[in-house]
């Protein structure tokens, strides 16, 4: 089964002094792109958590967020009060106002707390990274959920590939003999003397350049390899977009040798499906 690379994943967990919150929001990406935002006291930790991540996630344009906030009476911040007098001198400078007002926009600025750096609660990390296990879990889950709507479509659109491809099959005895009337017809109007067998030969030769009976079973060979991927076990994105190209180009093949309008006007259908699951494509894990 497919996944999307679109998700998100929250998990909350509730500590006796301290709330953590994870959050993953990903979306589409050739490869793994993944920004996080961490407290600065967890920084070392940063490469196991992105390990973590890469190997749960794969691909995709990932949001983590790692929020740590203290519920208890305890707490390491502390009032930057240089920094904040300094604000409020400067704001002073600039427009008058009274104290209060000025301390209310000093305290937005940055830098107005400053965190005492404490040493790393291994067991607090632990709980770090079950929460992160969970919000994995989650935006996983939120993944496969969307790739069950991307299988759905794609499998619509290929069964309609596959019907046009049936009306092309249908319709091609009638466009080789439309195609050899043309021909003939053009000849005959330049009333000129002709040897038939060499004609005959020549016409053959002509209609062989126009022959798709490859194309159409390479097509058909591409469609249905096309389904057994999205049956697979492993959601794989680049391999479904490689054979969709090979179905484009036996899709465009066919179109430039048809030379026969209604022949092109299935083949213009084709290629609107199969643009629709190209752009679907990009989501795909």
């Amino acid at each position: 089964m497919i996944q999307s690379m679109t998700g998100f994943g929250k998990h909350v967990i509730q500590l006796p002094s301290k709330k953590i919150t994870i959050e993953i929001k990903s979306l589409n990406s050739k490869s793994l792109d993944l920004n996080a935002r961490i407290p600065s006291a967890y920084r070392e930790k940063e490469l196991e958590l992105r390990k973590t991540i890469a190997s749960s996630l794969v691909r995709g344009k990932v949001d983590f967020g790692l929020y740590i906030e203290n519920t208890g009476e305890e707490t390491s911040s502390m009032v930057n009060e240089t920094v904040v007098r300094q604000y409020m001198e400067q704001l002073g400078k600039i427009v008058p106002g009274n104290d209060m007002a000025l301390l209310e926009i000093a305290m937005r600025m940055p830098d107005t707390m400053k965190t005492e750096r404490e040493d790393i609660d291994e067991a607090e990390f632990k709980v770090i990274k079950d929460t992160l296990t969970e919000a994995l879990k989650e935006i996983n889950q939120f993944r496969t959920e969307e790739g069950k709507v991307l299988e759905d479509d794609f499998k619509a659109r290929i069964a309609s590939l596959k019907a046009l491809l049936g009306d092309v099959v249908v319709m091609d005895k009638d466009r080789l003999n439309a195609v050899r009337e043309r021909l003939e017809k053009a000849v005959s109007d330049l009333k000129v003397d002709l040897d038939e067998n060499r004609f005959e030969q020549e016409l053959i030769y002509y209609l062989e350049k126009y022959d798709i009976t490859e194309e159409k079973v390479r097509l058909q060979n591409h469609l249905d390899y096309f389904t057994a991927t999205l049956d697979s076990d492993e959601s794989n994105g680049k391999k479904l977009a490689f054979i969709g190209q090979e179905i484009g180009r036996e899709i465009n093949t066919i179109g430039s040798k048809a030379n026969f309008a209604p022949m092109q006007q299935l083949v213009v259908q084709m290629k609107d499906e199969l643009e629709k699951i190209k752009e679907q494509m990009l989501n795909v894990l």
